[in-house]
């Protein structure tokens, strides 16, 4: 196919659409009554994206911090290991650590339970 054949190309199925917009997007004399349907039905469906936005929260929330608090307590095994005598210096961090991971988790329990309270 040839560049110029392309750019007809193109030129005619941008044509074609903007000519369909037209009359697809053209109101009539119920515009008012529709316009008000379509917002009563927006916020009706409000309430069900509320509900799905707190429940990714919580589980993009919990799936990180238990990814985190695997791996800083898989860490903090591997020294332990390698090193014995470690154990009492590595395990007062990585308890400080596990919580602070875990209070990023909480936080998002509590952006949910506020999401779910605009439903």
């Amino acid at each position: 196919m040839t560049r110029t054949a392309k750019y007809l190309l193109i030129l005619t199925v941008g044509l074609l659409v903007m000519g369909i917009s037209s009359v697809a997007l053209a109101q009539g004399a119920d515009a008012d009554a529709a316009t008000k349907a379509a917002v009563q039905v927006a916020k009706a469906s409000n309430g069900g994206w509320i509900a799905l936005a707190a429940g990714l929260a919580i589980a993009i929330a919990a799936f990180g911090g238990a990814l985190g608090q695997g791996r800083a307590a898989a860490t903090a095994l591997e020294g332990i290991a390698r090193n014995p005598g470690a154990a009492d210096k590595l395990f007062t961090p990585m308890i400080l650590g596990l919580a602070l991971i875990e209070s990023l988790v909480i936080y998002a329990l509590i952006i949910a339970f506020v999401l779910q309270g605009k439903i």
